[in-house]
């Protein structure tokens, strides 16, 4: 499918919409064949450090988590909503276990300008370069409904990817 770059200072996302529009986060090399893919409904995305950021968070016990500390970049790819299905078995099976990618029909392909790879369905990929992580403190939670979240301790590591490149598919009538 043909992409096109959005121009970094033309690009807004709006993050509310994650609840009922999960993005994919691929992590891991494109070129090597390693990499592995997960659903998230969480996220932010702002400026900080004078750089376009977006911020993921992933548990420890998911598999993409090896990924996104032994590589230094990440996407974040959008899909229209007939792709739910796909993302669905992204976020309910493990890369560990079975080629769950190919499960749900998507085709990995090279970024443009980061080693992760991104998803050739994908309506919309965002490219970042890790800049920063942090793992969750509970001793740090100031509002008590935070720890409803995390029945089995097992609290997030955030990732904060400078975002890189933009592109989107090109729809042709």
């Amino acid at each position: 499918m043909n992409r096109q770059d959005i121009p970094l200072k033309d690009f807004h996302y709006d993050v509310a919409r994650l609840r009922d529009h999960w993005f994919a986060l691929f992590a891991g090399d494109f070129n090597a064949r390693v990499f592995n893919a997960m659903t998230i409904s969480w996220g932010s995305y702002g400026h900080v450090w004078d750089k376009m950021v977006f911020q993921v968070m992933v548990r420890p016990s998911r598999y993409t988590y090896d990924f996104m500390n032994r590589y230094d970049s990440f996407t974040l790819n959008a899909f229209t909503p007939e792709y739910k299905q796909a993302l669905s078995i992204l976020g309910s099976n493990s890369g560990r276990n079975l080629d769950k990618i190919a499960l749900a029909g998507l085709t990995p392909m090279a970024s443009r300008k980061v080693d992760a790879p991104s998803f050739e369905e994908a309506q919309l990929v965002i490219e970042c370069r890790k800049i920063y992580w942090h793992d969750l403190n509970e001793a740090n939670f100031l509002d008590s409904d935070i720890e409803e979240h995390y029945p089995r301790k097992d609290y997030h590591r955030i990732y904060l990817g400078e975002i890189v490149n933009v592109s989107q598919q090109i729809i042709k009538p």
